[in-house]
């Protein structure tokens, strides 16, 4: 790794943490209801919500309620957000004429949007209005951002509380989630985003005089629309010639930045954060990295706070710090190593170092003003949350730089992860190390003074095991059913690593893509679908039921036998079980694609 990566990776992370920190403070006094500073101002706005609503926020539910709240809001999201795109052509805010999105793809972003998975099979530019890209799209951003932080804080409550079967309200997390943290933080990012170069604008695409005009030819058509053949039965043709360039615009800097925020990763534009309107500079390109990992960071200090012990905290962002470094470190060695094929072909080689594959790395699919390491770092840092956002095209990564960002997913989101979603999922695992502690010195095993009994393991094992084999099933099906194998543009390892990463992708919440796989296709759609909606509420519900077992159980005295949660042991402890059952679990998997495609890239 050179000296400048390193230079980019430690500023990284010293601005992430220190920025986390104070953020993390704020959030423990907006979810225990005490002053915050904004409380001033946005108090009034926040009761005003609560009685449009008809809700009682101060109405706490058990874990039961909490979970039947939240699949009543998600369900009228998703059919909102379908209908809306269904109508899509009937609604204001369309000055580029979009039509209304077919059925299976409409169900599959509605989906998609509202599990926070964001996964796109789409180009927004050319296929989403304005009002379905800012009503639909970018509420649902806020949204599902919001109760992935609603849930953990349910099982936060569940860890600190004793002997209560109340966890909070859920429409009151959903609240203070959205006014409190997304919405203050998104403004002063599409503010400073919009310094940078974003357009933000309801004007319809703007036309540029192109300055080398390019003739082609170009199909006649009937009045109907229907192509005009000649007497061969072959379409007839005109010589046409292009002078001018239609560019896409729109709102984009208030989307990118809850896109980033809330690690959701739906972009504006089909090349994401590649586009230059969405991410213009490497300081917007720094600022967007930051905003991803900044809140799931920060949660870490909230959690230390609210269960009155911070060491709790810093030992969990510990856990997580480790293996997106470990991660990080495969993805930029790798990428800057480039292919060796290359140097054996006497191509692109550095003349001061034989051994150097390519001069300046793997560039391929990368863009120049974000080079090797801005793109190996955005890579990691948006699989490591569950954020789709991509600035490069991951499918063009090399085998074992393509590898590190999905094993990241394949872990379970829980490496940072989502809002709210990454650090539940984390301290799920945290549940299963001291399990496992306790089974090695034959004691029962407690977490926080909790002790931790059959019934939270048996909806602990449902949470790490549903994702797995919602990917692998998901995978199967791809590389048997003919019409999911049409979909796939490469052959061999490579076509399997794309069908691969593209189900840990969805089954993870995450959204982001290997390219070179046509997803707008009825079974992707569709199974994807599926995949996005388990993979969320079958981690989200047995979570719950974590929160309101512990919830109602006593604090129990730490004696001899007790292992302490705040040391590094237990650091590397938490690190190990997280990795095992990764390796354990998609091994085999990753064995048949990236691993032997680099096998094959490094035997020729």
């Amino acid at each position: 790794m050179t000296g400048n990566a390193m230079l980019q990776i430690v500023l990284y992370l010293v601005v992430l943490l220190g920025l986390a920190w104070p953020l993390g403070m704020y959030m423990a006094r907006v979810y225990t209801d005490r002053p915050c500073g904004l409380d001033r101002v946005l108090g009034p706005v926040e009761r005003l919500v609560y009685r449009l609503c008809g809700v009682d926020a101060e109405r706490e539910m058990d874990w039961k309620g909490y979970a039947v709240s939240l699949m009543v809001f998600t369900g009228f999201s998703i059919l909102l957000l379908y209908l809306q795109q269904r109508l899509q052509a009937l609604l204001p805010l369309n000055p580029d004429g979009m039509a209304a999105v077919a059925s299976e793809l409409a169900l599959n972003t509605a989906v998609s949007f509202s599990t926070n998975t964001n996964w796109q099979a789409y180009g927004g530019e050319s296929t989403m209005s304005y009002l379905t890209q800012m009503l639909g799209l970018t509420s649902h951003n806020f949204l599902s951002a919001a109760s992935g932080m609603a849930v953990l804080m349910a099982l936060i409550r569940g860890m600190s509380r004793r002997e209560t079967r109340t966890l909070g309200n859920f429409w009151k997390d959903l609240t203070r989630s959205t006014l409190y943290v997304l919405l203050p933080l998104s403004v002063v990012l599409s503010l400073l985003l919009v310094w940078q170069g974003t357009p933000q604008t309801f004007r319809g695409a703007a036309t540029a005089t192109i300055l080398e005009p390019t003739d082609y030819d170009s199909p006649l058509k009937d009045a109907s629309g229907a192509p005009v053949l000649d007497e061969a039965g072959k379409p007839k043709t005109e010589p046409g010639r292009m002078t001018e360039q239609t560019i896409a615009r729109g709102p984009v800097a208030s989307q990118e930045a809850i896109k980033e925020l809330g690690t959701n990763g739906g972009g504006f534009f089909n090349v994401n954060s590649a586009h230059p309107f969405e991410n213009p500079t490497p300081l917007a390109n720094f600022l967007e990295m930051l905003a991803i990992l900044l809140i799931p960071a920060g949660l870490c200090f909230t959690f230390g706070a609210m269960v009155g012990d911070k060491r709790q905290g810093i030992v969990i962002l510990a856990a997580m710090t480790v293996i997106f470094v470990i991660m990080l470190s495969l993805c930029v060695v790798s990428e800057q190593a480039g292919n060796p094929n290359l140097a054996a072909a006497g191509i692109d080689q550095n003349p001061s170092d034989a051994a150097m594959a390519q001069a300046g790395g793997n560039m391929e699919g990368k863009e120049v003003r974000f080079g090797i390491t801005g793109s190996a770092l955005f890579a990691t840092v948006t699989t490591g949350a569950s954020c789709g956002a991509v600035n490069a095209m991951h499918d063009s990564f090399t085998p074992l730089g393509g590898l590190a960002p999905m094993v990241l997913m394949q872990l379970g989101e829980v490496v940072f992860g989502g809002t709210g979603s990454g650090l539940y999922g984390m301290l799920v695992f945290a549940v299963v190390a001291v399990f496992v502690a306790g089974l090695m010195v034959g004691r029962t095993p407690e977490y926080l003074g909790k002790k931790i009994e059959p019934f939270e393991m048996k909806m602990a094992s449902l949470i790490i095991l549903i994702p797995p084999f919602l990917s692998l099933m998901g995978t199967a099906l791809g590389v048997l059913l003919p019409g999911a194998k049409a979909a796939v543009a490469n052959p061999g390892a490579h076509g399997f690593s794309e069908i691969l990463y593209a189900f840990s992708s969805m089954s993870n919440n995450n959204g982001s893509a290997f390219a070179g796989l046509s997803a707008n296709a009825l079974f992707y759609n569709t199974v994807g679908a599926a995949c996005m909606f388990l993979g969320r509420f079958w981690l989200a519900i047995p979570t719950l039921a974590i929160a309101g077992s512990l919830g109602a159980k006593k604090i129990v005295p730490q004696g001899a036998g007790t292992l302490p949660t705040h040391t590094p042991l237990f650091v590397g402890l938490l690190v190990s079980v997280v990795l095992v059952v990764g390796a354990l679990t998609f091994f085999p998997a990753l064995a048949l694609g990236p691993i032997a495609e680099h096998l094959g890239m490094i035997g020729r």
